[in-house]
C-alpha cells in the first residue's frame, strides 16, 4: 500500500478540515401560529403546512 513521502504540515491539515463546520439550524415562522418551524416540514405545534392542515391536533381536555 503506498505511504506518504512526508508528514503533512498542522497549516495543510487545517486548510483541509476547515470545511467541516457545522451549520446553526435555520427556522421560519409559522404562517398559521407563528411559532418557529423548521422550513419545509409540519409545524409540530399546529399541524399545518403551506396553509393547509396535513395533521390534526387533539384539543387538550381543561380540567
Amino acid at each position: 500500500m503506498a505511504q506518504p513521502k512526508r508528514r503533512w504540515s498542522k497549516a495543510r491539515t487545517g486548510l483541509r478540515r476547515s470545511t467541516w463546520k457545522l451549520k446553526k439550524p435555520s427556522f421560519v415562522e409559522c404562517s398559521h401560529c407563528h411559532e418557529p418551524v423548521e422550513p419545509h416540514r409540519v409545524c409540530p405545534n399546529c399541524g399545518y403546512y403551506d396553509g393547509k392542515e396535513v395533521i390534526a391536533k387533539k384539543e387538550k381536555a381543561a380540567k
